[in-house]
């Protein structure tokens, strides 16, 4: 399956080879501001940074782990105390 980058590469690749010769380069120019502005209200990030805050979860995630079962313990060995 291709990545939206390589979607987006394809389809800018076309449209250059159509407008090449063309006097319309004008338009080409207005399709990429329109594609970039478009692209820019999106929330996208790039594989590398998705794959950043992936191991940042993961390391958390351990880390969560690691202190609940310390906390678990800890309560272990607090005296037992009766309820009113």
């Amino acid at each position: 399956m291709k990545q939206p980058n390589d979607v987006f590469n394809d389809l800018q690749a076309r449209f250059s080879d159509l407008l090449k010769n063309s006097p319309a380069k004008d338009v080409e120019r207005n399709v990429k501001a329109v594609l970039s502005q478009g692209f820019s209200k999106l929330d996208l990030v790039t594989r590398e940074e998705f794959d950043t805050q992936t191991q940042v979860l993961v390391r958390t995630r351990a880390r969560l782990e690691e202190l609940e079962r310390r906390v678990a313990e800890l309560e272990q060995k607090l005296p037992v105390t009766q309820s009113s």
